[in-house]
């Protein structure tokens, strides 16, 4: 038993960075609770399907119910079957009776108890295979009110690497921008959306977050000042410092697998180049040098080269160079169109946007074998992010004339879609495992 404490590229990049009003009025704010929470729709199953019973927790209640956002993370990875455990009456020392519950089609069980001293509770958990008749996994968790929800989604990410042997990133959160009547926000949340919280308000557009590789900072471009600057944010205690303020815009900002370096686009020059820059904003070097536009670099996961877009074939396409600097490899030959790239945490496939047929789709390739797959349909899907594990892609959409946040499995077969209440939502980008 394991026991925790709590505690389109070029018309598009342009109009989206320099259309910003010219107004100053900016707010940081540490950790402010939004209004508008995050709904969720499911739709699609995964090839395989694990039947698992969910029981309720006996014990002390909460206002959170464990059980039920265990069973809301599994549903979601539409990789679970759930079975009805109602009735079942179990606490963490209960025997099981392991044939009961495979007569009814769960080969897995979960199950436990919450106590409660004073203001701290206590979550003590079990899984079981029923097959087998054997114990998978048990832990004890403790924290306050505002941490029951966490602590069950880290039940639920243990019960998704138990029995798929892949971590779990129901406790990962996700960043992304919030276009409202009063302006923009960047918020963070919990992966399934819930518990939106406010780290920076401003009259100006805000673009581009990009999590540090330990959770614990955001960089982004704020148009604050009138133009472009990049400014790298420390989520506990909101502070902030501008580490790219260059003449001309100041892009797309990327974190280096160790957090030492970042990527960025600059076009001081008077076209946007890919340089590197130290975390602090110190040691700028141009990675290379070409007659055309070259953006959106990012990292793959060894740290040795960046993917990045460019029109310099003649049409927006993605490429791969190494950071030392050295000639530029094509990666996409599909299609007049494809911006966006992000490598996957494995470095075997890439995300990015693609146009077919006058629709914005994310699409994925193989680095090794070259086939494509396209994930969505469209019409309007941008800004793809990898979860932490590989396994789905956050990204923003327009459906049935809504801006909303989906997800989609990598295989295309399982799409959420997170939509928001009061406002356009974009730019979103999946955080890191931070435990």
């Amino acid at each position: 038993m394991t026991v925790f404490t709590a505690s389109g590229f070029i018309g598009r990049l342009w109009r989206r960075t320099t259309t910003a009003g010219l107004g100053l009025a900016l707010a940081a704010v540490a950790a402010t609770t939004a209004h508008a929470q995050l709904r969720v729709d499911i739709s699609g199953v995964g090839a395989t399907q694990y039947p698992i019973a969910i029981a309720d927790f006996s014990g002390a209640a909460s206002s959170t119910s464990t059980p039920e956002v265990i069973r809301a993370d599994l549903t979601r990875s539409g990789q679970f079957r759930l079975i009805n455990a109602a009735g079942a009456n179990l606490t963490a020392q209960t025997p099981v009776d392991y044939g009961t519950w495979q007569s009814r089609g769960a080969d897995y069980l979960a199950y436990g108890t919450v106590a409660q001293n004073g203001g701290q509770y206590t979550v003590s958990y079990r899984l079981v295979d029923n097959v087998r008749k054997s114990e998978l996994d048990s832990a004890v968790f403790s924290g306050g009110e505002a941490e029951m929800r966490r602590i069950a989604h880290r039940i639920a990410d243990r019960i998704y690497e138990k029995i798929t042997g892949v971590r779990g990133v129901f406790s990962t959160r996700i960043a992304y921008v919030l276009q409202t009547s009063n302006g923009y926000e960047l918020q963070i949340a919990d992966a399934d959306g819930q518990n939106p919280q406010v780290m920076l308000r401003s009259k100006q557009s805000i673009i581009s977050p990009t999590w540090s590789p330990d959770g614990s900072k955001l960089a982004y471009v704020s148009f604050e000042s009138g133009k472009s600057v990049i400014y790298v944010q420390t989520l506990a205690n909101a502070q902030r410092q501008p580490i790219s303020n260059y003449k001309g815009n100041n892009s797309a900002p990327a974190w280096s697998p160790d957090g030492s370096h970042m990527a960025i686009v600059l076009s001081m020059d008077g076209i946007s180049q890919i340089y590197t820059i130290n975390a602090d904003g110190s040691n700028l070097r141009r990675v290379m040098r070409s007659p055309l536009i070259d953006t959106e670099p990012y990292y793959t996961p060894d740290g040795q080269s960046l993917v990045f877009t460019s029109d310099r074939g003649g049409s927006p396409q993605i490429y791969k160079t190494p950071v030392a600097g050295g000639d530029a490899q094509r990666l996409t030959f599909s299609g007049s169109y494809n911006i966006s790239p992000r490598v996957s945490p494995d470095g075997q496939q890439l995300v990015y946007v693609t146009r077919r047929n006058g629709a914005f789709r994310i699409a994925s390739l193989s680095l090794g074998s070259g086939s494509e797959q396209l994930l969505t349909d469209g019409p309007d899907d941008q800004s793809p992010s990898y979860a932490p594990n590989g396994m789905q892609v956050l990204y923003s959409s327009i459906q049935n004339g809504r801006s909303v946040l989906a997800v989609t499995s990598i295989d295309g077969r399982v799409r959420q879609t997170l939509s928001v209440l009061n406002g356009k939502v974009r730019e979103p980008a999946w955080g890191p495992f931070t435990n």
